[in-house]
């Protein structure tokens, strides 16, 4: 049986300023960047994997996937168009504080959908990559 997430997969418009996005203003650790051939059938020539995670959690890394990469172009124009419009959730984030952390990655230039809000599990924030990609900020009570 599966017992636990390693990878997940968020799809970037733009990978090398979805790495400046997650490292810089984010301030997520690069994990991997790595050129690769044709050895994965599907993904394209010259595919590049392209890993972040958060500084807190090694074990866990966040794949920034060209949206071209295993699609024709009429699949990658639709998820172009889909991910700008911010269709798709990259997922949630925890902290400890999410009124300080939404201030301080404000000053970093991150766009806010949605300014620090009490929900009846905690204290949430949503933002968006630059990609279009949305965020959960949550510090549960």
């Amino acid at each position: 049986m599966p017992q636990r997430l390693t990878h997940t997969c968020v799809y970037v418009l733009d990978q090398e300023s979805a790495k400046d996005f997650y490292s810089r203003r984010l301030g997520f650790e690069v994990r991997a960047d790595v050129l690769m051939g044709a050895e994965f059938e599907g993904a394209g020539q010259n595919f590049r994997w392209l890993t972040v995670g958060p500084r807190e959690q090694p074990d866990v890394e966040i794949i920034l996937a060209d949206v071209r990469m295993g699609h024709d172009d009429q699949t990658t124009d639709q998820l172009r168009d889909l991910i700008a419009k911010g269709a798709f959730s990259g997922g949630s984030l925890a902290t400890e504080d999410c009124r300080g952390d939404y201030e301080r990655l404000r000053a970093n230039d991150v766009e806010f959908l949605q300014a620090p809000m009490e929900r009846p599990y905690g204290i949430e924030a949503v933002f968006r990559d630059d990609s279009g990609n949305w965020f959960s900020l949550n510090q549960t009570f």
